[in-house]
């Protein structure tokens, strides 16, 4: 998963938690995971293509973070968005599925550099 994201998987430290749900006759998933890593820095998120700082993020991004921020019941330890300072973490979308403009599903690779934290989520409704 570091590796979509173009930060590579030779920072892996640890996967302190994981949530993987059943898939649905319809393919409906949970998936979720905590990641420590080794190490990543706010320039290298900046000069990185497709990595977006959670206070400015485009319309469906946004939607997509909101997607994924309302499953805190199944996966408690994931970070809730609304509490993280939006100027220091950094999403980067592997893929948004959308029926109209509006997420039905998303893959969403969080960053928290501060935290040497990677958070991924991936979820189809």
């Amino acid at each position: 998963m570091l590796n979509w994201c173009g930060l590579g998987d030779q920072r892996i430290e640890k996967v302190l938690n994981s949530y993987e749900s059943g898939r649905s006759f319809t393919g409906d998933y949970l998936d979720a995971y905590a990641i420590e890593i080794s190490n990543v820095t706010e320039l290298e998120l900046k000069n990185n293509k497709g990595w977006h700082r959670l206070d400015s993020l485009p319309k469906v991004l946004s939607d997509a973070v909101e997607l994924a921020n309302g499953w805190q019941y199944q996966i408690p330890w994931f970070p809730k968005m609304d509490e993280l300072n939006p100027e220091s973490v950094y999403v980067y979308p592997w893929s948004i599925y959308c029926h109209g403009t509006d997420p039905t599903g998303t893959e969403l690779i969080f960053v928290i550099p501060n935290d040497k934290m990677v958070y991924y989520l991936g979820t189809k409704m």
